[in-house]
């Protein structure tokens, strides 16, 4: 092997080192970039609306007891939550509750259990019809227009103008929509409720040939008022999850009116997701802790 052969392979193999380097160096490089764009940023989001959500009770409570709270402001936003949701909590109460009471009809027929029809239709409402159709409804409809609202607000640079001013956001615009927000999840919860057992129990009775004493004796024999309560208390977490999550988004706000497009598709994904979540794990500790009841 010539001088000149043995420096063209060192070449060539030092050529192919380097290029393994880049290799490297190029995957270290994504992983560093999609860790800051995801996990780390995740991460710094539950924690700031944490943050939040600290703050934004303990101005609740504080500006109550030093009577500075912005009872006009939360007046206002009641209104508008309501108006927002009721008309589309009410056009899907409906179709669940027809889905529902046709599913459960079909199944208690198969197995020769049509008495029973009432008891599951009514606690399924209750238990998981009423709290989903209020996570979809606090979510897509009243997280949207919270987290529009303040993120218009931040890039014309009110929130900052705020600051300056001395008025703290937080107690001023985020609190009042807090408890807002767990009010009408509440009143929106129960009107789902009595809308989707009131047609479960007529599509029943009218179209399915049920009888209404046993439709209405058989969910009186399992139903205990803790589901109820139960189903109160998950509309009330939705709604302050979903107002710290759409208010977080909303203040966070960067860029020009399509970062607020932005914005509020990932309040309501974040929150849609954060909520069914929290279904699940409430609904499994309240089915440990209360089993349901057994003739």
């Amino acid at each position: 092997m010539t001088s000149t052969e043995a420096a063209a392979r060192s070449s060539e193999a030092a050529a192919k080192i380097r290029a393994r380097r880049a290799d490297r160096d190029r995957v270290v490089r994504t992983a560093l970039a999609y860790w800051r764009d995801h996990p780390q940023r995740s991460v710094e989001t539950l924690g700031r609306q944490t943050v939040m959500a600290g703050r934004a009770g303990a101005e609740l409570v504080t500006s109550m007891i030093r009577r500075r709270f912005p009872y006009g402001e939360f007046i206002r936003q009641c209104a508008f939550m309501a108006n927002v949701a009721a008309i589309p909590t009410l056009l899907v109460a409906i179709p669940i509750a027809v889905v529902v009471a046709v599913q459960v009809g079909s199944l208690v027929s198969q197995v020769g259990a049509t008495t029973f029809i009432g008891a599951v239709n009514g606690l399924g409402i209750i238990r998981q019809g009423a709290p989903l159709v209020t996570s979809l409804m606090i979510a897509g409809a009243v997280g949207s227009s919270m987290c529009a609202d303040l993120g218009s607000r931040t890039i014309r640079e009110e929130i900052d103008a705020m600051k300056v001013m001395g008025v703290d956001p937080i107690r001023r615009l985020v609190a009042p929509r807090l408890a807002a927000a767990v009010l009408v999840s509440m009143l929106l919860c129960g009107f789902v409720v009595f809308i989707g057992f009131a047609t479960g129990y007529l599509f029943n009775v009218y179209i399915q040939s049920g009888t209404p004493g046993s439709y209405i004796s058989t969910f009186a024999s399992f139903a205990v008022a803790a589901d109820l309560a139960v189903a109160v208390f998950k509309a009330m977490v939705f709604g302050a999850l979903t107002a710290i999550i759409a208010c977080d988004t909303g203040l966070n706000t960067k860029g020009g009116p399509a970062s607020v497009a932005n914005s509020v598709n990932s309040a309501v994904v974040s929150s849609a997701i954060i909520l069914f979540g929290v279904n699940v794990i409430i609904t499994q500790i309240y089915n440990t802790v209360m089993p349901s009841k057994v003739l």
